[in-house]
C-alpha cells in the first residue's frame, strides 16, 4: 500500500492559488452482525460481531475545475477478525479534463457491468473479501487511465502498474472457507510478481435504446486460484497463484418499454484453461404499484460457466430470482431480495437488503443472509451455519 501511496503523489501536482476549491465530504458507521447458529469451525467467533468504518473524501479542484485532486481513503475495525480490521485507499487520483478526453492518474477504481447478481466483465480492480462475500466491494488500483469520447463511442485505455492482492477473512472470521487462505504465501505465473504492468482497454457506445461495452484485458488475473499447502506450524492452508491471463469480454444493456435486459459474457485464456462464462437476465418494473409512488421491479439473471463444477465461480449453472421495492419518499427508502440456486448442487442463498435514510446525514441498512449446501464440493456447504442478520447505522457528513 505504501508503494501505491508513492506512485500516486508523485503524479498528483499541487497548487495553492486563489480560485482553487477544497470540499471535504464522507461517511462513517457501525456494523453489527448477529450469528444465530455457532460456527461450523472451531476458531470462529460465536455469536455476534461489532465492527466499524471511516470513509471520507476530499475533493481539490483548480484551472475552473478541469483539474482536481481526490482522494478517498478508507478504515475498517473489526472486533473479532484482526484481517478484516485494514486500511486501504479507495482513490488518490489527479484528473484533467480536456476537450474530448479525461486523463485519470493514480489510484482509482472503475466499475465495468450491468447484471444485478454477479458482474463478470468488472475486471480493473481487485475484491476487497473481508468486506463483504457479494464481491462489491473493491480495492483501489495504481493506474493511468485515459478516457477519449468522440461520436462513434467513448474508449477507455489503462495502463495499471502493480497488483494488489486479494483480501480474504482470517481464522478468527465467519464468512469464510474451511481451511485459511494464507496471504503471506502467494505465488505468481508471472516473474514480476505483484508489479506486472497490466493494460486494458474498452469501447461503449449507446445506441438507441441499447448501451453497449466490449473490453480486451490482459495481466495479473484477479480471481486467485486456491492451492492446498501448510502453513509455518504445518497445519492445512489455502495459497493463492495468481496467473497471466487474457481476456475478451462484453457486457449489453437494453432498455425497451419497462423491461430492462441484461448480457455479461466473457471469455478468458488463461495458464490452466480457455473458458467461456456468462451471466444474463433482465429486470421488468411495475410502476406506481396500487395508485402509490411505489415501484416494484421483478428480476430474473442465470450464470453459467464452461468449467462447470470445476469452476472458482459461485455461479456455473444458477438461478437468481428476486425483487426491487422502492417507495419513492424522501427517505429514499427501498428493499432488495433475491434468492441464488444452484442448478448443480441443488444448495441455494438467500439475500435481503433494505435501507432508508434517517433524519438530515443518517441512513440504516438491515440485510439478512441466509445459507444452505450439504455436498462437500460446494462452495456453499462451508457458510452453511453462517446465517446472520446485519444492521449498519451510517452517517454522512
Amino acid at each position: 500500500m505504501k508503494k501505491c501511496l508513492v506512485f500516486s503523489l508523485l503524479l498528483i501536482p499541487t497548487f495553492v492559488c486563489a480560485g482553487n476549491s477544497l470540499e471535504i465530504s464522507g461517511k462513517g458507521g457501525l456494523e453489527w452482525r448477529v450469528f444465530p447458529n455457532s460456527p461450523q469451525f472451531s476458531e470462529q467467533y460465536e455469536t455476534s460481531n461489532l465492527s466499524g468504518f471511516f470513509e471520507p473524501q476530499l475533493l481539490y479542484s483548480w484551472n475552473e475545475e478541469s483539474d482536481y485532486v481526490k482522494f478517498i481513503p478508507f478504515l475498517r475495525w473489526d472486533q473479532h477478525d484482526r484481517e478484516r480490521t485494514h486500511a486501504d485507499i479507495r482513490q488518490l487520483t489527479w484528473s484533467h479534463i480536456g476537450e474530448g478526453w479525461e486523463l485519470h492518474s493514480g489510484i482509482d477504481k472503475v466499475f465495468w457491468g450491468v447484471t444485478e447478481f454477479q458482474h463478470l466483465v468488472d475486471t480493473i480492480n481487485q475484491t476487497d473479501g473481508v468486506e463483504d462475500i457479494d464481491g462489491e466491494d473493491k480495492l483501489g488500483q495504481p493506474m493511468i487511465h485515459l478516457s477519449i469520447a468522440r461520436e462513434w463511442g467513448i474508449l477507455d485505455l489503462f495502463a495499471l502498474p502493480g497488483f494488489r492482492e486479494r483480501t480474504f477473512p482470517g481464522a478468527d472470521g465467519r464468512l469464510r472457507s474451511g481451511l485459511v487462505v494464507d496471504t503471506h504465501q502467494s505465488s505468481y505465473e508471472s516473474a514480476a510478481g505483484d508489479k506486472h504492468l497490466d493494460l486494458a482497454a474498452r469501447w461503449s457506445r449507446t445506441l438507441g435504446d441499447y448501451d453497449i461495452g466490449l473490453h480486451w484485458f490482459r495481466g495479473t488475473n484477479r480471481d486467485p486460484l486456491l492451492n492446498a499447502g501448510v502453513d509455518g506450524n504445518g497445519n492445512p492452508v489455502l495459497t493463492p497463484y495468481y496467473e497471466q491471463i487474457n481476456q475478451l469480454g462484453m457486457d449489453l444493456q437494453a432498455t425497451l418499454d419497462d423491461w430492462l435486459w441484461k448480457l455479461e459474457m466473457r471469455w478468458r485464456d488463461g495458464q490452466r484453461d480457455s473458458f467461456w462464462a456468462l451471466q444474463g437476465g433482465f429486470e421488468y418494473t411495475l410502476y406506481g404499484i396500487a395508485d402509490s409512488d411505489a415501484d416494484l421491479g421483478l428480476l430474473m439473471e442465470y450464470g453459467w460457466d464452461e468449467r462447470g463444477t470445476a469452476s472458482t465461480s459461485l455461479a456455473q449453472n444458477d438461478l437468481f430470482l428476486g425483487a426491487r421495492f422502492v417507495l419513492n419518499d424522501a427517505e429514499s427508502s427501498e428493499l432488495l431480495a433475491g434468492i441464488e440456486y444452484d442448478l448443480d448442487y441443488h444448495s441455494h442463498s438467500l439475500q435481503i437488503e433494505a435501507s432508508s435514510r434517517i433524519g438530515q446525514g443518517w441512513k440504516a441498512n438491515l440485510d439478512l443472509r441466509l445459507f444452505s449446501g450439504k455436498e462437500a464440493n460446494d462452495p456453499l456447504s462451508s457458510l452453511r451455519r453462517d446465517d446472520h442478520i446485519q444492521l449498519t447505522l451510517e452517517r454522512y457528513f
